[in-house]
């Protein structure tokens, strides 16, 4: 009796997913607990084991909408795997290869100028001959592609002269590069429709305002430049800046917990813990899993769980959990070069703070002109229950902590 493969539960308010890839082949033995596919929600993108021990079979192509406990495949314990091509067997010839990837109008073009398939590289899906591939060849080795070339491959130009076609040699245009396509089209991902859905509903639905400062970083750079090495030793985790604004934002989040807050209907939500969420950007788009409990953890904890949070969002095994119940996020433009810039809250949150690159620049300091390492920072918040008053005194506060770093470990 074949185990179903069902899609599972996510999370409370998810209710569907996209089956982004397979991870096993149809007819290939699979072992309980193994990765079988890729679930990619609005939210995260994680592996879902196998069931069971068996061998797979696919119900639900890649790329499909599948809904929660829907059932996408199945897993035969008893069934033998399907036998896999060995280095004994005979090889395909190339030409019966290529011939199962020519494009309906490059198949036209190569009969029509007589060209050996062997000797074109396919540039499409999968190694998929275009009559684009099959133009540039032509062109490279100076054979011109007859009129029914020509028109199969929609590419409109005057018929050619006999000469041309006894191969007496190509014209000027047949010596044009071949131009590329001048755009493409994907599916958005359910993630990167998700943020620009938030992203939105932010700007539509908050009353969003952004004060800035900057921060003089020498105090904390010198700390770091002392201590990095006896930190890594002890602790087998580097000492980085964001372990110092994490602590700087729970600091100046409880001299004005109205930051710390959210509004629900005509309510407002004060937090009394510190759940502080940081950006990662992956090649999914932007992710902002979760540290928790950021008052209650040493320097160390808080660097090791954003390490290890950072890397399960970049290797797409982040959770939904990991991404829920934020109660302030900090970003980082600064890892991209970005000097300055105004960030969007994330909602349900009413407040985020945005870090910038560090420049040396001149400033003043006891009436004398300085180059110490600048920061700016930037705090985007919610003005229907943030005022600008105490906005500005929550960024003046992160600065003091950064500025003077022994007031982070003496809570002052």
């Amino acid at each position: 009796m074949a185990v179903e493969i069902k899609v599972p539960s996510v999370g409370e308010s998810i209710t569907e997913g996209i089956l982004s890839r397979w991870l096993k082949k149809d007819g290939d033995a699979v072992r309980s607990g193994e990765p079988l596919f890729e679930l990619e929600t609005d939210k995260a993108t994680q592996e879902v084991p196998s069931p069971a021990d068996g061998v797979l079979s696919i119900g639900v192509k890649e790329g499909e909408r599948v809904a929660i406990g829907s059932v996408i495949g199945g897993i035969d314990p008893q069934a033998k795997p399907k036998p896999r091509k060995t280095d004994n067997e005979p090889a395909v010839p190339k030409a019966a290869q290529r011939e199962t990837v020519l494009s309906p109008a490059a198949r036209q073009m190569v009969a029509d100028a007589g060209v050996d398939i062997r000797q074109l590289h396919g540039s499409g899906r999968e190694g998929r001959i275009t009559k684009e591939d099959v133009l540039t060849y032509l062109s490279a080795t100076g054979d011109r592609p007859s009129a029914i070339g020509q028109e199969a491959a929609s590419a409109p130009s005057p018929a050619p002269k006999p000469r041309e076609l006894k191969g007496e040699g190509p014209t000027a245009d047949s010596r044009q590069p071949i131009a590329e396509a001048r755009e493409t089209r994907e599916r958005m991902s359910g993630i990167r429709q998700r943020i620009a859905a938030r992203l939105v509903e932010a700007q539509q639905t908050a009353a969003i305002l952004t004060t800035f400062n900057e921060i003089d970083l020498s105090a904390v750079l010198a700390l770091r430049a002392k201590y990095k090495e006896a930190f890594l030793k002890k602790h087998d985790v580097s000492l980085g800046l964001m372990g110092f604004f994490v602590k700087a934002c729970v600091e100046a989040l409880r001299a004005f917990p109205v930051v710390n807050a959210r509004i629900d209907g005509s309510d407002i939500i004060y937090h009394h813990y510190y759940d502080l969420g940081v950006a990662v950007s992956t090649d999914k788009g932007l992710m902002v899993p979760v540290v928790r409990d950021t008052d209650r953890k040493s320097f160390a904890q808080i660097e090791k769980d954003i390490a290890a949070l950072a890397q399960k969002a970049r290797e797409g095994k982040i959770t939904v959990n990991d991404l829920q119940g934020g109660t302030f996020t900090i970003t980082n433009g600064g890892v991209f070069g970005s000097l300055l810039s105004t960030p969007i809250v994330n909602p349900p949150q009413s407040a985020i703070l945005g870090m910038h690159t560090i420049q040396k620049r001149p400033v003043a300091v006891d009436e004398q002109v300085v180059i110490r390492p600048m920061m700016y920072v930037a705090l985007s918040y919610d003005h229907r229950l943030i005022d600008g008053r105490e906005a500005v005194r929550f960024l003046v506060r992160i600065k003091e902590c950064i500025e003077a770093p022994e007031r982070i470990l003496l809570e002052m």
